[in-house]
Protein backbone atom coordinates (compact mmCIF):
# COMPACT_ATOMS: atom_id res chain seq x y z
CA UNK A 1 0.00 0.00 0.00
CA UNK A 2 1.47 3.42 -0.77
CA UNK A 3 0.80 6.73 0.23
CA UNK A 4 -2.28 8.78 -1.69
CA UNK A 5 -0.01 10.90 -4.38
CA UNK A 6 -1.76 13.07 -6.93
CA UNK A 7 -0.11 13.38 -9.52
CA UNK A 8 -0.51 9.42 -9.06
CA UNK A 9 -4.10 9.43 -9.14
CA UNK A 10 -4.51 12.32 -11.41
CA UNK A 11 -3.84 11.18 -14.66
CA UNK A 12 -7.31 11.54 -16.11
CA UNK A 13 -9.50 14.35 -16.83
CA UNK A 14 -12.44 13.52 -14.12
CA UNK A 15 -11.89 12.29 -11.02
CA UNK A 16 -14.70 10.49 -9.14
CA UNK A 17 -14.77 10.10 -5.26
CA UNK A 18 -17.25 8.01 -4.16
CA UNK A 19 -17.98 5.88 -0.46
CA UNK A 20 -20.06 5.09 2.52
CA UNK A 21 -21.38 8.37 5.02
CA UNK A 22 -18.31 9.54 6.77
CA UNK A 23 -15.13 7.59 4.95
CA UNK A 24 -13.74 11.33 4.38
CA UNK A 25 -14.30 11.72 0.22
CA UNK A 26 -14.91 15.31 0.80
CA UNK A 27 -11.79 16.10 2.39
CA UNK A 28 -9.81 14.04 -0.33
CA UNK A 29 -11.78 15.46 -3.24
CA UNK A 30 -11.01 19.09 -2.27
CA UNK A 31 -7.31 18.09 -0.85
CA UNK A 32 -6.79 16.67 -4.19
CA UNK A 33 -8.40 19.66 -6.34
CA UNK A 34 -6.09 22.29 -4.34
CA UNK A 35 -2.88 20.51 -4.41
CA UNK A 36 -3.23 20.46 -8.61
CA UNK A 37 -4.91 24.09 -8.22
CA UNK A 38 -1.27 25.04 -6.77
CA UNK A 39 0.39 23.04 -8.97
CA UNK A 40 -0.63 25.40 -11.35
CA UNK A 41 -3.79 23.84 -12.91
CA UNK A 42 -7.51 24.57 -13.77
CA UNK A 43 -9.77 22.58 -11.44
CA UNK A 44 -13.47 22.93 -11.43
CA UNK A 45 -14.45 20.78 -8.02
CA UNK A 46 -18.48 19.59 -7.81
CA UNK A 47 -20.19 18.18 -4.98
CA UNK A 48 -23.57 17.05 -4.43
CA UNK A 49 -22.71 15.65 -1.10
CA UNK A 50 -26.09 16.55 1.29
CA UNK A 51 -23.85 16.96 4.13
CA UNK A 52 -21.58 18.99 2.39
CA UNK A 53 -19.95 21.66 4.81
CA UNK A 54 -17.62 23.27 1.54
CA UNK A 55 -18.83 27.00 2.42
CA UNK A 56 -17.14 26.58 5.83
CA UNK A 57 -13.93 24.62 4.10
CA UNK A 58 -13.19 27.76 1.63
CA UNK A 59 -14.72 30.24 3.85
CA UNK A 60 -17.19 32.34 1.09
CA UNK A 61 -20.70 31.74 -0.08
CA UNK A 62 -20.83 28.77 -2.87
CA UNK A 63 -23.57 28.46 -5.54
CA UNK A 64 -25.36 25.82 -8.18
CA UNK A 65 -23.07 27.60 -11.24
CA UNK A 66 -19.62 27.82 -9.80
CA UNK A 67 -17.37 30.07 -7.51
CA UNK A 68 -13.60 31.18 -7.91
CA UNK A 69 -11.72 30.37 -5.02
CA UNK A 70 -10.32 33.33 -3.47
CA UNK A 71 -7.23 31.55 -1.52
CA UNK A 72 -7.13 28.77 -4.38
CA UNK A 73 -6.28 30.82 -7.68
CA UNK A 74 -7.72 28.23 -10.51
CA UNK A 75 -10.19 26.55 -8.20
CA UNK A 76 -13.27 26.26 -9.10
CA UNK A 77 -15.88 25.19 -6.98
CA UNK A 78 -19.52 24.13 -7.57
CA UNK A 79 -22.03 23.05 -4.66
CA UNK A 80 -25.31 21.72 -6.03
CA UNK A 81 -28.02 20.49 -3.22
CA UNK A 82 -29.39 17.02 -3.95
CA UNK A 83 -32.18 17.40 -1.57
CA UNK A 84 -33.32 20.88 -3.49
CA UNK A 85 -32.89 19.41 -6.66
CA UNK A 86 -34.73 16.30 -5.79
CA UNK A 87 -37.74 18.11 -4.93
CA UNK A 88 -37.88 20.16 -7.72
CA UNK A 89 -37.74 17.60 -9.84
CA UNK A 90 -40.40 15.92 -8.16
CA UNK A 91 -42.37 18.60 -8.77
CA UNK A 92 -41.64 18.73 -12.53
CA UNK A 93 -43.49 15.08 -12.43
CA UNK A 94 -46.38 15.24 -10.09
CA UNK A 95 -47.25 18.75 -10.84
CA UNK A 96 -48.75 18.33 -13.80
CA UNK A 97 -51.46 15.98 -12.21
CA UNK A 98 -52.37 18.23 -9.21
CA UNK A 99 -56.09 18.69 -9.59
CA UNK A 100 -56.77 16.10 -12.64
CA UNK A 101 -55.95 12.86 -9.95
CA UNK A 102 -57.67 11.81 -6.97
CA UNK A 103 -55.49 13.40 -4.25
CA UNK A 104 -54.75 9.60 -2.66
CA UNK A 105 -53.05 9.39 -6.15
CA UNK A 106 -51.11 12.23 -5.64
CA UNK A 107 -49.84 11.23 -2.45
CA UNK A 108 -48.53 7.80 -3.60
CA UNK A 109 -46.53 9.54 -6.69
CA UNK A 110 -45.16 11.76 -4.14
CA UNK A 111 -44.02 9.36 -1.69
CA UNK A 112 -42.77 7.14 -4.88
CA UNK A 113 -40.32 9.98 -5.59
CA UNK A 114 -39.34 10.81 -1.77
CA UNK A 115 -36.94 7.85 -1.72
CA UNK A 116 -32.82 8.24 -1.88
CA UNK A 117 -32.80 7.11 -5.09
CA UNK A 118 -35.04 10.29 -6.04
CA UNK A 119 -32.10 12.62 -4.45
CA UNK A 120 -29.34 10.32 -6.38
CA UNK A 121 -31.13 10.68 -9.64
CA UNK A 122 -31.81 14.26 -9.35
CA UNK A 123 -28.21 14.50 -8.44
CA UNK A 124 -26.89 13.12 -11.34
CA UNK A 125 -29.74 14.66 -13.59
CA UNK A 126 -27.96 17.94 -12.51
CA UNK A 127 -24.05 17.19 -12.77
CA UNK A 128 -24.77 15.54 -15.92
CA UNK A 129 -24.44 18.57 -17.87
CA UNK A 130 -20.78 19.20 -16.23
CA UNK A 131 -19.74 15.69 -17.53
CA UNK A 132 -20.91 15.98 -20.92
CA UNK A 133 -20.37 19.86 -21.35
CA UNK A 134 -17.58 20.43 -23.82
CA UNK A 135 -16.95 24.44 -23.31
CA UNK A 136 -15.85 22.80 -20.02
CA UNK A 137 -13.95 19.76 -20.92
CA UNK A 138 -11.65 22.44 -22.63
CA UNK A 139 -11.85 25.27 -19.73
CA UNK A 140 -10.29 22.72 -17.16
CA UNK A 141 -7.56 20.80 -16.65
CA UNK A 142 -9.14 18.57 -14.24
CA UNK A 143 -12.93 18.00 -13.40
CA UNK A 144 -13.42 16.44 -9.59
CA UNK A 145 -17.03 15.08 -8.42
CA UNK A 146 -17.20 14.40 -5.12
CA UNK A 147 -19.95 12.07 -4.27
CA UNK A 148 -20.41 10.09 -7.53
CA UNK A 149 -23.62 7.72 -8.70
CA UNK A 150 -23.80 3.85 -7.44
CA UNK A 151 -23.93 1.66 -9.97
CA UNK A 152 -27.98 0.69 -8.76
CA UNK A 153 -28.67 4.30 -10.15
CA UNK A 154 -26.92 4.46 -13.44
CA UNK A 155 -28.60 1.06 -14.59
CA UNK A 156 -31.72 2.58 -14.22
CA UNK A 157 -30.82 5.49 -16.39
CA UNK A 158 -30.00 2.80 -19.33
CA UNK A 159 -33.17 0.99 -19.03
CA UNK A 160 -35.01 1.23 -21.70
CA UNK A 161 -38.47 0.40 -20.13
CA UNK A 162 -37.52 4.08 -18.02
CA UNK A 163 -38.52 5.81 -21.24
CA UNK A 164 -42.22 4.43 -20.94
CA UNK A 165 -45.36 5.11 -19.60
CA UNK A 166 -45.27 1.94 -16.99
CA UNK A 167 -43.10 3.64 -14.36
CA UNK A 168 -46.11 6.11 -13.96
CA UNK A 169 -49.03 3.82 -14.24
CA UNK A 170 -47.96 0.79 -12.32
CA UNK A 171 -47.17 -0.06 -8.67
CA UNK A 172 -45.70 -3.34 -8.01
CA UNK A 173 -45.09 -3.10 -4.72
CA UNK A 174 -40.83 -2.26 -4.43
CA UNK A 175 -39.27 0.77 -4.67
CA UNK A 176 -38.03 3.13 -7.27
CA UNK A 177 -41.25 3.74 -9.18
CA UNK A 178 -41.83 6.80 -11.35
CA UNK A 179 -37.99 8.63 -10.53
CA UNK A 180 -36.95 8.73 -14.18
CA UNK A 181 -40.86 9.33 -15.64
CA UNK A 182 -39.51 13.42 -16.34
CA UNK A 183 -36.23 12.63 -17.84
CA UNK A 184 -36.83 11.09 -21.38
CA UNK A 185 -35.68 14.25 -22.91
CA UNK A 186 -32.09 13.81 -21.64
CA UNK A 187 -31.48 9.88 -22.27
CA UNK A 188 -28.99 11.08 -25.24
CA UNK A 189 -26.75 13.05 -22.18
CA UNK A 190 -27.46 10.47 -20.00
CA UNK A 191 -25.87 7.70 -21.99
CA UNK A 192 -22.61 9.77 -22.89
CA UNK A 193 -22.46 10.76 -19.08
CA UNK A 194 -22.10 6.86 -18.32
CA UNK A 195 -19.80 6.31 -21.41
CA UNK A 196 -17.24 9.23 -19.94
CA UNK A 197 -17.42 7.74 -16.42
CA UNK A 198 -16.49 4.17 -18.36
CA UNK A 199 -13.76 5.49 -20.62
CA UNK A 200 -10.53 4.38 -18.57
CA UNK A 201 -7.97 7.11 -20.83
CA UNK A 202 -10.80 9.94 -18.98
CA UNK A 203 -11.98 8.94 -15.94
CA UNK A 204 -10.88 7.49 -12.39
CA UNK A 205 -13.42 6.58 -10.05
CA UNK A 206 -11.77 6.78 -6.59
CA UNK A 207 -13.49 4.73 -3.77
CA UNK A 208 -13.17 6.36 -0.41
CA UNK A 209 -13.13 3.92 2.77
CA UNK A 210 -11.48 3.68 6.31
CA UNK A 211 -9.53 0.87 7.97
CA UNK A 212 -12.91 -0.44 8.71
CA UNK A 213 -15.06 -3.95 8.10
CA UNK A 214 -18.04 -2.16 7.29
CA UNK A 215 -16.72 0.71 5.00
CA UNK A 216 -15.08 -1.99 3.16
CA UNK A 217 -17.25 -3.85 2.50
CA UNK A 218 -19.60 -0.66 1.08
CA UNK A 219 -16.77 -0.11 -0.87
CA UNK A 220 -16.57 -4.14 -2.41
CA UNK A 221 -20.59 -3.57 -3.10
CA UNK A 222 -19.78 -0.71 -4.90
CA UNK A 223 -16.98 -1.56 -7.02
CA UNK A 224 -19.02 -4.58 -8.02
CA UNK A 225 -21.80 -2.64 -9.14
CA UNK A 226 -19.60 -0.40 -11.13
CA UNK A 227 -17.68 -2.81 -12.63
CA UNK A 228 -20.95 -4.47 -14.14
CA UNK A 229 -21.43 -1.66 -16.04
CA UNK A 230 -17.76 -1.61 -17.40
CA UNK A 231 -16.45 0.80 -15.12
CA UNK A 232 -13.49 -1.05 -14.56
CA UNK A 233 -10.93 2.11 -14.07
CA UNK A 234 -11.03 2.25 -10.51
CA UNK A 235 -8.46 3.39 -7.58
CA UNK A 236 -9.08 2.15 -3.58
CA UNK A 237 -8.18 4.32 -0.75
CA UNK A 238 -8.25 3.86 2.47
CA UNK A 239 -8.51 6.95 5.17
CA UNK A 240 -7.72 7.79 8.56
CA UNK A 241 -4.64 5.09 9.19
CA UNK A 242 -3.55 5.89 12.85
CA UNK A 243 0.60 6.20 12.62
CA UNK A 244 1.98 7.03 15.81
CA UNK A 245 1.20 4.47 17.73
CA UNK A 246 2.22 4.58 21.77
CA UNK A 247 2.30 1.60 22.84
CA UNK A 248 2.07 2.60 26.31
CA UNK A 249 -1.58 4.16 25.71
CA UNK A 250 -4.50 1.40 25.43
CA UNK A 251 -6.96 3.42 23.28
CA UNK A 252 -4.16 3.98 20.47
CA UNK A 253 -2.90 0.47 20.37
CA UNK A 254 -6.67 -0.99 20.21
CA UNK A 255 -7.73 1.18 17.62
CA UNK A 256 -4.52 0.43 15.86
CA UNK A 257 -4.97 -3.56 16.05
CA UNK A 258 -8.06 -3.35 15.03
CA UNK A 259 -7.52 -1.36 12.04
CA UNK A 260 -4.67 -3.95 11.27
CA UNK A 261 -6.88 -6.66 11.36
CA UNK A 262 -9.10 -5.12 9.41
CA UNK A 263 -6.58 -4.27 6.37
CA UNK A 264 -5.93 -7.68 6.15
CA UNK A 265 -9.82 -8.47 5.43
CA UNK A 266 -9.80 -6.21 2.41
CA UNK A 267 -11.83 -7.99 -0.01
CA UNK A 268 -10.46 -10.03 -2.78
CA UNK A 269 -12.17 -7.87 -5.11
CA UNK A 270 -10.65 -4.70 -4.30
CA UNK A 271 -6.73 -6.20 -4.29
CA UNK A 272 -6.60 -6.19 -7.59
CA UNK A 273 -6.90 -2.31 -8.05
CA UNK A 274 -4.42 0.45 -6.85
CA UNK A 275 -4.32 0.96 -3.44
CA UNK A 276 -3.26 4.04 -1.76
CA UNK A 277 -3.75 5.05 2.12
CA UNK A 278 -4.00 8.60 3.76
CA UNK A 279 -2.66 8.98 7.58
CA UNK A 280 -5.38 9.77 10.26
CA UNK A 281 -4.85 13.41 11.17
CA UNK A 282 -5.37 14.95 14.39
CA UNK A 283 -6.81 18.55 12.91
CA UNK A 284 -10.02 18.98 12.01
CA UNK A 285 -10.42 18.97 8.06
CA UNK A 286 -12.67 22.28 7.96
CA UNK A 287 -10.75 24.74 6.40
CA UNK A 288 -7.94 25.50 3.45
CA UNK A 289 -5.22 25.34 5.50
CA UNK A 290 -5.70 22.07 6.94
CA UNK A 291 -7.02 20.28 3.87
CA UNK A 292 -3.92 21.77 2.09
CA UNK A 293 -1.53 19.93 4.30
CA UNK A 294 -3.89 16.90 4.94
CA UNK A 295 -1.55 14.40 2.78
CA UNK A 296 1.62 15.58 3.55
CA UNK A 297 2.05 16.54 7.26
CA UNK A 298 0.00 16.58 10.43
CA UNK A 299 0.19 20.08 12.62
CA UNK A 300 -1.05 19.36 15.90
CA UNK A 301 -2.23 22.11 18.08
CA UNK A 302 -2.05 22.17 21.70
CA UNK A 303 -2.91 18.43 22.79
CA UNK A 304 -4.73 20.37 25.81
CA UNK A 305 -6.35 23.50 24.12
CA UNK A 306 -10.15 22.86 24.52
CA UNK A 307 -9.61 19.07 25.51
CA UNK A 308 -11.75 17.95 28.62
CA UNK A 309 -13.01 13.99 29.73
CA UNK A 310 -16.64 13.79 29.41
CA UNK A 311 -18.56 12.55 32.75
CA UNK A 312 -21.99 12.86 34.31
CA UNK A 313 -23.68 12.20 30.87
CA UNK A 314 -26.37 10.28 30.07
CA UNK A 315 -25.81 6.60 29.29
CA UNK A 316 -27.57 3.47 27.59
CA UNK A 317 -28.23 2.30 31.24
CA UNK A 318 -30.75 5.45 31.49
CA UNK A 319 -32.05 4.77 28.00
CA UNK A 320 -32.95 1.06 29.05
CA UNK A 321 -34.21 1.91 32.61
CA UNK A 322 -36.46 4.87 30.48
CA UNK A 323 -37.64 1.88 28.13
CA UNK A 324 -38.44 -0.37 30.98
CA UNK A 325 -40.18 1.67 33.30
CA UNK A 326 -42.56 3.29 30.19
CA UNK A 327 -43.47 -0.09 29.48
CA UNK A 328 -42.21 0.25 25.60
CA UNK A 329 -43.45 -2.85 23.98
CA UNK A 330 -41.13 -2.91 20.42
CA UNK A 331 -38.10 -1.19 20.27
CA UNK A 332 -36.42 -0.05 16.73
CA UNK A 333 -32.88 0.74 16.65
CA UNK A 334 -32.35 2.66 13.38
CA UNK A 335 -29.21 4.06 12.36
CA UNK A 336 -26.37 3.82 9.03
CA UNK A 337 -24.30 0.92 8.28
CA UNK A 338 -21.48 0.68 10.84
CA UNK A 339 -22.53 3.08 13.81
CA UNK A 340 -23.33 -0.24 15.92
CA UNK A 341 -26.76 -0.49 15.62
CA UNK A 342 -26.31 -4.20 16.33
CA UNK A 343 -24.25 -4.34 19.48
CA UNK A 344 -26.75 -1.51 20.87
CA UNK A 345 -29.72 -3.53 20.26
CA UNK A 346 -28.30 -6.47 21.61
CA UNK A 347 -27.38 -4.54 24.75
CA UNK A 348 -30.95 -3.51 24.74
CA UNK A 349 -32.05 -6.42 25.17
CA UNK A 350 -29.96 -8.31 27.73
CA UNK A 351 -30.54 -4.97 29.58
CA UNK A 352 -34.57 -5.64 29.75
CA UNK A 353 -34.01 -9.38 30.21
CA UNK A 354 -31.72 -8.40 33.47
CA UNK A 355 -34.80 -5.81 34.83
CA UNK A 356 -37.16 -9.29 34.45
CA UNK A 357 -38.61 -8.27 30.83
CA UNK A 358 -39.30 -11.31 28.45
CA UNK A 359 -37.62 -10.21 25.89
CA UNK A 360 -37.54 -11.29 21.87
CA UNK A 361 -34.45 -9.98 19.51
CA UNK A 362 -34.11 -10.00 16.24
CA UNK A 363 -31.76 -9.05 13.53
CA UNK A 364 -30.35 -9.27 9.98
CA UNK A 365 -26.88 -8.76 10.66
CA UNK A 366 -25.08 -12.15 9.91
CA UNK A 367 -22.29 -11.53 11.62
CA UNK A 368 -24.41 -11.06 14.98
CA UNK A 369 -24.14 -15.05 16.06
CA UNK A 370 -20.66 -13.42 18.02
CA UNK A 371 -23.47 -11.65 20.76
CA UNK A 372 -26.21 -14.53 20.30
CA UNK A 373 -24.95 -16.40 23.62
CA UNK A 374 -24.61 -13.68 25.50
CA UNK A 375 -28.49 -12.71 24.94
CA UNK A 376 -29.36 -16.16 25.08
CA UNK A 377 -27.32 -16.99 28.09
CA UNK A 378 -29.92 -13.88 29.70
CA UNK A 379 -32.72 -15.73 28.78
CA UNK A 380 -33.24 -14.20 25.61
CA UNK A 381 -35.66 -15.44 22.34
CA UNK A 382 -33.32 -14.80 19.46
CA UNK A 383 -34.33 -14.73 15.59
CA UNK A 384 -32.12 -13.61 12.97
CA UNK A 385 -33.60 -13.07 9.31
CA UNK A 386 -31.76 -13.58 5.99
CA UNK A 387 -31.93 -10.82 4.04
CA UNK A 388 -30.95 -12.96 0.97
CA UNK A 389 -34.16 -15.48 1.69
CA UNK A 390 -36.37 -12.60 2.31
CA UNK A 391 -35.28 -10.43 -0.65
CA UNK A 392 -35.51 -13.40 -3.18
CA UNK A 393 -38.90 -14.43 -1.69
CA UNK A 394 -40.26 -10.66 -2.16
CA UNK A 395 -38.89 -10.83 -5.75
CA UNK A 396 -41.07 -14.20 -6.58
CA UNK A 397 -43.82 -12.69 -5.22
CA UNK A 398 -43.67 -9.30 -7.67
CA UNK A 399 -42.15 -11.76 -10.39
CA UNK A 400 -45.39 -14.13 -10.62
CA UNK A 401 -47.71 -11.21 -10.34
CA UNK A 402 -46.35 -9.50 -12.98
CA UNK A 403 -45.87 -12.64 -15.28
CA UNK A 404 -47.44 -12.56 -18.77
CA UNK A 405 -48.96 -9.08 -18.08
CA UNK A 406 -46.14 -6.79 -18.95
CA UNK A 407 -43.48 -6.85 -21.52
CA UNK A 408 -39.55 -8.03 -21.80
CA UNK A 409 -38.56 -4.61 -21.89
CA UNK A 410 -40.82 -3.69 -18.68
CA UNK A 411 -39.61 -6.60 -16.57
CA UNK A 412 -36.27 -5.34 -16.91
CA UNK A 413 -37.06 -2.33 -15.59
CA UNK A 414 -38.99 -4.74 -12.62
CA UNK A 415 -36.28 -6.19 -12.04
CA UNK A 416 -33.60 -3.55 -11.86
CA UNK A 417 -36.01 -2.14 -9.43
CA UNK A 418 -35.89 -4.82 -7.16
CA UNK A 419 -31.92 -4.63 -6.87
CA UNK A 420 -32.83 -0.91 -5.47
CA UNK A 421 -31.83 -0.92 -1.62
CA UNK A 422 -35.85 0.18 -0.66
CA UNK A 423 -36.36 -3.10 -2.41
CA UNK A 424 -34.52 -5.29 0.53
CA UNK A 425 -36.04 -2.62 2.92
CA UNK A 426 -39.50 -3.80 2.40
CA UNK A 427 -39.26 -7.53 1.89
CA UNK A 428 -36.98 -7.27 5.88
CA UNK A 429 -39.54 -5.08 7.09
CA UNK A 430 -42.40 -7.47 6.30
CA UNK A 431 -40.15 -10.66 7.85
CA UNK A 432 -40.11 -8.02 11.34
CA UNK A 433 -43.99 -7.64 10.72
CA UNK A 434 -44.72 -11.15 11.11
CA UNK A 435 -42.20 -11.25 13.74
CA UNK A 436 -43.48 -8.52 15.86
CA UNK A 437 -47.16 -10.30 15.18
CA UNK A 438 -46.12 -13.57 16.38
CA UNK A 439 -44.46 -11.94 19.52
CA UNK A 440 -47.28 -11.85 21.70
CA UNK A 441 -46.36 -10.41 25.37
CA UNK A 442 -42.55 -10.29 24.47
CA UNK A 443 -40.83 -7.09 24.25
CA UNK A 444 -39.37 -7.17 20.68
CA UNK A 445 -36.14 -5.64 20.20
CA UNK A 446 -35.36 -5.24 16.33
CA UNK A 447 -32.10 -4.57 14.66
CA UNK A 448 -32.33 -2.96 11.09
CA UNK A 449 -35.07 -1.04 10.77
CA UNK A 450 -36.65 0.53 7.74
CA UNK A 451 -36.58 4.55 7.32
CA UNK A 452 -39.69 6.52 6.91
CA UNK A 453 -39.78 6.80 2.81
CA UNK A 454 -39.98 2.87 3.48
CA UNK A 455 -43.18 2.59 5.98
CA UNK A 456 -45.17 5.83 3.58
CA UNK A 457 -44.51 3.69 0.54
CA UNK A 458 -46.07 0.26 2.11
CA UNK A 459 -48.65 2.99 3.37
CA UNK A 460 -49.16 5.00 -0.08
CA UNK A 461 -49.35 1.64 -1.40
CA UNK A 462 -52.67 0.66 0.41
CA UNK A 463 -54.13 4.00 -0.22
CA UNK A 464 -53.46 3.66 -3.98
CA UNK A 465 -54.86 -0.49 -4.33
CA UNK A 466 -57.95 1.29 -2.35
CA UNK A 467 -58.01 3.68 -4.76
CA UNK A 468 -57.62 2.33 -8.33
CA UNK A 469 -57.48 -1.49 -7.37
CA UNK A 470 -54.12 -1.90 -9.66
CA UNK A 471 -51.27 -2.58 -6.39
CA UNK A 472 -49.51 -5.83 -7.67
CA UNK A 473 -47.53 -5.94 -4.43
CA UNK A 474 -49.71 -5.38 -1.64
CA UNK A 475 -48.80 -5.47 1.60
CA UNK A 476 -49.76 -7.76 4.26
CA UNK A 477 -51.97 -7.78 7.10
CA UNK A 478 -49.17 -8.26 9.69
CA UNK A 479 -47.66 -4.87 8.01
CA UNK A 480 -50.74 -2.82 8.41
CA UNK A 481 -51.06 -3.80 11.65
CA UNK A 482 -47.52 -3.08 12.63
CA UNK A 483 -47.87 0.76 10.85
CA UNK A 484 -50.63 2.14 13.62
CA UNK A 485 -48.21 0.40 16.23
CA UNK A 486 -44.92 2.02 15.06
CA UNK A 487 -47.17 5.65 15.29
CA UNK A 488 -47.63 4.92 19.03
CA UNK A 489 -45.23 6.52 20.91
CA UNK A 490 -46.76 4.50 24.29
CA UNK A 491 -45.77 1.30 22.80
CA UNK A 492 -43.02 2.08 20.18
CA UNK A 493 -39.89 3.43 21.09
CA UNK A 494 -36.98 4.08 18.11
CA UNK A 495 -33.47 4.75 18.77
CA UNK A 496 -31.25 6.83 16.81
CA UNK A 497 -27.78 5.69 16.49
CA UNK A 498 -24.81 7.80 15.19
CA UNK A 499 -21.36 8.66 15.76
CA UNK A 500 -19.64 11.85 17.01
CA UNK A 501 -19.01 13.04 13.52
CA UNK A 502 -20.33 15.41 10.74
CA UNK A 503 -21.89 12.77 8.24
CA UNK A 504 -22.90 10.71 10.68
CA UNK A 505 -25.12 13.12 12.58
CA UNK A 506 -26.38 15.14 9.34
CA UNK A 507 -27.24 11.24 8.17
CA UNK A 508 -29.28 10.56 11.72
CA UNK A 509 -31.15 14.14 11.25
CA UNK A 510 -32.05 13.33 7.45
CA UNK A 511 -33.76 9.81 9.31
CA UNK A 512 -35.27 11.63 11.82
CA UNK A 513 -37.08 13.87 9.67
CA UNK A 514 -37.77 10.87 7.56
CA UNK A 515 -39.59 9.44 10.56
CA UNK A 516 -41.71 12.52 11.49
CA UNK A 517 -42.83 12.85 7.96
CA UNK A 518 -44.12 9.02 8.11
CA UNK A 519 -45.80 10.27 12.07
CA UNK A 520 -43.30 8.61 13.87
CA UNK A 521 -41.69 10.58 16.61
CA UNK A 522 -38.13 9.29 18.37
CA UNK A 523 -37.22 9.70 21.95
CA UNK A 524 -33.82 8.77 22.30
CA UNK A 525 -30.96 9.20 20.61
CA UNK A 526 -27.63 6.86 20.64
CA UNK A 527 -23.74 8.68 20.29
CA UNK A 528 -21.60 5.62 20.13
CA UNK A 529 -17.98 4.94 19.95
CA UNK A 530 -16.99 8.21 21.85
CA UNK A 531 -13.50 8.92 22.13
CA UNK A 532 -14.02 12.02 24.40
CA UNK A 533 -15.70 9.60 27.03
CA UNK A 534 -12.36 7.56 27.52
CA UNK A 535 -8.71 8.51 28.57
CA UNK A 536 -6.22 8.80 25.92
CA UNK A 537 -2.75 10.17 26.02
CA UNK A 538 -2.10 9.70 22.59
CA UNK A 539 -2.56 13.21 21.29
CA UNK A 540 -3.99 12.22 17.95
CA UNK A 541 -7.41 10.78 19.72
CA UNK A 542 -7.02 13.90 22.19
CA UNK A 543 -7.51 16.40 19.83
CA UNK A 544 -10.36 13.96 18.05
CA UNK A 545 -12.13 13.72 21.10
CA UNK A 546 -12.34 17.60 21.34
CA UNK A 547 -13.70 17.80 18.03
CA UNK A 548 -16.54 15.18 18.78
CA UNK A 549 -17.46 17.85 21.29
CA UNK A 550 -20.19 19.77 18.70
CA UNK A 551 -21.29 16.95 17.53
CA UNK A 552 -22.24 15.49 20.43
CA UNK A 553 -23.98 18.90 21.34
CA UNK A 554 -26.03 18.78 18.12
CA UNK A 555 -27.28 15.72 18.69
CA UNK A 556 -28.39 16.86 22.20
CA UNK A 557 -30.34 19.75 20.75
CA UNK A 558 -32.13 17.04 18.19
CA UNK A 559 -33.39 14.75 20.98
CA UNK A 560 -34.11 17.36 23.34
CA UNK A 561 -31.52 16.26 25.53
CA UNK A 562 -32.18 12.29 25.50
CA UNK A 563 -28.72 11.35 23.91
CA UNK A 564 -27.09 8.73 25.73
CA UNK A 565 -23.51 8.45 25.07
CA UNK A 566 -21.49 5.46 24.72
CA UNK A 567 -17.23 5.92 24.98
CA UNK A 568 -14.74 3.94 22.21
CA UNK A 569 -14.03 0.56 23.34
CA UNK A 570 -12.53 -2.34 21.17
CA UNK A 571 -15.93 -3.97 20.91
CA UNK A 572 -17.95 -0.68 19.25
Amino acid sequence: MKPFNVSETAVTKYLFFTGKGGVGKTSLACSTAIGLADSGKKILLISTDPASNLQDVFNQPLNGEGVQILEVPGLTVVNLDPEEAAAVYKESVVGPFRGKLPISVIQNMEEQLSGSCTVEIAAFNEFSDFITDPVKHDQYDHIIFDTAPTGHALRMLQLPSAWSTFISESTHGASCLGQLSGLEQRKEIYKQAVQTLANEKETNLILVSRPEISPLLEAARSSSELRELGIKNQILVINAILQDVDESDMVSKQLHENQQEALLQIPDSLRKYPLFTVPMRSYNLSNIGNIRRMLYEDVLTDKDSGYRLLTNELTAEDLIDDLYHTGKRVVFVMGKGGVGKTTLATKIAIGLAKRGSKVHLTTTDPANHLNYDDAIDSGISVSKIDETEVLEEYKNEVRSKMAGAISASDMEYIEEDLRSPCTQEIAVFKAFARIVEKAGQEIVVIDTAPTGHTLLLLDATESYHREVQRTQGDSSEAVRNLLPRLRNPQETEVVIVTLPEATPVFEAERLQKDLQRAGIHNKWWVVNACFSMIETKNPFLREKAMHELRWIERVKQLSNNHAALIKWSNRN
